[in-house]
């Protein structure tokens, strides 16, 4: 047993032991953006952090990156307790541990060169100078799918789909293990969004690379991801493998997100059934006792309100936060 559980520990690459990030908002107001999460990421893998704007997600990444403080809770990359650390310790994870944002534009210097803004990761932490350093740039520029002469220009010289790729070249410059890509594509074209996520896949398998894909597009994130989370205003209530969680969602909120990708046959559409939430989001603000989904969620009883649900293994690895859905059939316990 003990053997088991080594090798299970071996396989993580990042874990989250219940992570908090909270913003006091002045008056007695705590925002809960992130509140106690725990989830692993497994080395070579695409874990997809799906949920409806403003419940966290992106938060979450950039607290996982050490761009913002956690609250509470610890944060271990590696076998290696991250949580606090400053100074070099800091700069030598941030190597192995790197971001791609949404936004292709504003995370791009527009006074520097696509050449410049990939060879400053190089020079920050001395990866490599002077022709080493062009022909590595050059490299980079190539696995992203861009030309060397792309090195000479301005991110405004560039379409939003190969700025992204600029963002891609960036990040992979000190050779990570684990990258957060947060909302990489919901600023593109459809037909860009397909290359990029194709792009990202393809340098995992070459590259070994283990991703955490945020996004809002759930199709896009069952076609990328091994396992999904679900995040609803600071929690994870569900998470299981991409082909358990979209073929057997049990949290109402899981169901009522994917009742809502778009289906292009009419006869399958006719088929599907309908979820419609009712009553007043909420919010990560003060949520008080008891579920945060409980407002809108149609199958909601009187311990929602009075207890909060908790985080559980229902069956072999989905993990759902609900107290009156039955794991084995979908109705109530």
């Amino acid at each position: 047993m003990a053997e088991d559980v080594r090798l299970i520990a071996k396989d993580v690459l990042l874990e989250m032991k219940s992570l908090k990030k909270y913003y006091n908002l002045g008056h007695g107001q705590i925002l809960k953006a992130v509140d106690n999460i725990n989830l692993q990421v497994k080395k070579g893998e695409t874990l997809g952090l799906v949920g409806e704007s403003g419940c966290g997600k992106s938060t979450l990444g950039r607290t996982i990156v050490r761009l913002y403080e956690p609250t509470a809770g610890s944060l271990t990359f590696d076998g290696q307790d991250i949580t606090t650390l400053a100074g070099r310790g800091l700069k030598a994870i941030r190597r192995r541990l790197q971001m791609i944002f949404q936004d292709p534009y504003a995370a791009l210097n527009p006074r520097m060169t696509v050449g410049d803004i990939i060879g400053e990761a190089l020079d920050i932490h001395n990866l490599a100078a002077g022709k080493v350093r062009q022909s590595r740039i050059v490299e980079l520029l190539s696995l992203v799918g861009l030309n060397p002469e792309h090195a000479n220009r301005f991110p405004h010289e560039f379409s939003a789909g190969q700025r992204q790729r600029v963002g891609i070249a960036r990040a992979l410059a000190v050779e990570p293990q684990l990258i957060v890509c947060d909302e990489p594509i919901s600023a593109l074209d459809v037909s860009i969004q397909a290359q990029v996520v194709n792009l990202l896949k393809e340098l995992q398998a070459r590259l070994g690379l283990t991703y955490l894909f945020i996004a809002h597009d759930l199709s896009m994130v069952q076609y990328i991801s091994d396992r999904v989370a679900v995040m609803y205003y600071g929690k994870v209530v569900e998470l299981a493998e991409t082909f358990e969680l979209y073929s057997n969602p049990l949290h109402p909120y899981t169901k009522a997100l994917l009742a809502a990708i778009p289906v292009a046959d009419p006869d399958e559409l006719a088929k599907r059934e309908r979820v419609a939430l009712q009553g007043d989001a909420g919010g990560a603000i003060d949520p008080g006792a008891g579920c945060r989904f409980r407002p809108r969620c149609p199958v909601a009883q009187n311990i929602c309100c009075q207890q909060e649900p908790q985080y559980r293994e229902i069956k072999p690895g989905h993990f759902l936060a609900c107290q009156v859905m039955d794991c084995s059939s979908g109705g109530f316990f």
